[in-house]
């Protein structure tokens, strides 16, 4: 296996995640399945129970003590985010539940803002449903359409009916950064400076991104990224919008309620500035709390070394893999995150899935929300096994004996 040195010990790693310690169906627990959520380390649990414990109050409306403590470390938190992805500012980083909701709140915008008759809006055959069902609803609001990015046999974009694609009637680029299903890194800066030389808004989808791969929103250029905090080892019910200010300021607001006002009467209402704006509403502030922890133990791991590491896994377990006989990888551009998805000739995923789970090992088996995708392969789901910092060369080891035991049990 390659080198992937730069990841502190793993076994002193490992146990900061007290539940990579769990006996599931009686075998110890190898977990695969973090892009559909990451496991939590002891910093990040802490950091919900100290807060319930001894700081909870109401964030930006109270005087006493405990509301101070609580708004000083969600005001805290934004501005480690924003330290994380490298915006401007911090009125450029709106919490919402996550990368789904951040998604929603874009399209509401521009369905009711931007979009018009005739209008298209341009995402990719990679996209996971969310970044395609906002998109259509805006477009059924505002007669707009939506068209997809083809891709290529080897799962990543085809650049070329990209560069085709892009003219005057389309009026935002949604697209992931890291597909959730076959791991393809799409290269966004390219895909961004493409489109804005037709001055062309881009949406990043980077809730398969921001746990890998280091963000930096200004070098990249995007008008609007998107992540989830429980994938970044943080809790759930926390996410991040990443918009310009221009951007943000032109857009109207998502919900209306509390703290995201400037007067109110029953004749109008004027709104706060960003990023109030667009956080209507008691937030959840402990696992905006939370979702700090999980930023600085990323940060101190390294983002770089994250990405060696995964790289290391994954390039071990699509060797081994498709060394088995009638397993298929599906997916295989390059570069990858920590992803890798297949098929096997004689087993339904779901039955992979199953066989797989008795020998205590946690995969993802289905389209993975991902279905226009699937039917471009031609298959109707995959088995996914997503690795993370806390992987290992044994789990590596214990897929391949799971995929022996598939093949073993139904042929």
């Amino acid at each position: 296996m390659p080198d992937s040195s730069l990841l502190p010990a793993i076994g002193t790693l490992r146990a900061d995640f007290p539940i990579l310690g769990t006996m599931a169906r009686g075998k110890p627990l190898v977990y695969l399945d973090s892009a559909a959520t990451s496991q939590k380390p002891r910093q990040v649990i802490e950091a919900i129970t100290r807060y319930y414990e001894s700081e909870n109050g109401n964030i930006h409306r109270g005087v006493h003590y405990l509301s101070e403590r609580a708004t000083v470390l969600y005001d805290e938190t934004r501005e480690a985010t924003r330290r994380f992805i490298n915006a401007r500012s911090t009125r450029e980083v709106i919490f919402t539940r996550g990368t789904t909701e951040a998604i929603n709140l874009v399209a509401h915008g521009f369905g009711s803002a931007v979009l018009r008759p005739g209008d298209r809006v341009l995402v990719s055959t990679l996209e996971h449903h969310s970044n395609i069902v906002p998109w259509q609803l805006a477009c059924e609001r505002s007669g707009a359409t939506l068209a997809a990015i083809p891709v290529l046999d080897d799962g990543s974009l085809d650049l070329a009916a990209f560069d085709g694609l892009l003219d005057d009637r389309v009026k935002l680029v949604a697209v992931t950064w890291v597909s959730n299903a076959l791991g393809t890194i799409s290269p966004v800066a390219e895909l961004v400076r493409r489109a804005h030389a037709r001055a062309i808004p881009v949406l990043l989808d980077g809730a398969q991104a921001a746990p890998h791969i280091a963000v930096d929103v200004q070098a990249i250029g995007c008008d609007f990224f998107a992540c989830s905090g429980h994938k970044m080892l943080g809790p759930t019910g926390v996410g991040v919008l990443y918009g310009t200010e221009q951007w943000l300021d032109r857009l109207p607001p998502y919900q209306g309620g509390g703290d995201m006002i400037d007067t109110v009467t029953f004749e109008r209402t004027t709104f706060a500035p960003l990023p109030s704006k667009f956080e209507a509403g008691t937030p959840d502030i402990a696992a905006v709390v939370a979702f700090r922890a999980a930023l600085d133990y990323l940060t101190t791991v390294g983002l770089d070394a994250i990405a060696a590491h995964e790289h290391a896994l994954v390039e071990e377990a699509t060797a081994r893999l498709s060394a088995i006989p009638g397993v298929h990888i599906i997916g295989t551009a390059t570069p990858k995150a920590g992803v890798v998805s297949f098929t096997m000739d004689c087993a339904h995923p779901h039955d992979i899935g199953t066989v797989l789970d008795s020998e205590g090992i946690a995969i993802r088996a289905g389209h993975h929300c991902a279905q226009p995708l699937m039917r471009r392969f031609g298959v109707p789901s995959t088995a996914r096994a997503s690795f993370y910092l806390y992987n290992t060369a044994e789990d590596v080891d214990a897929l391949v004996r799971g995929v022996e035991r598939v093949r073993q049990l139904f042929t």
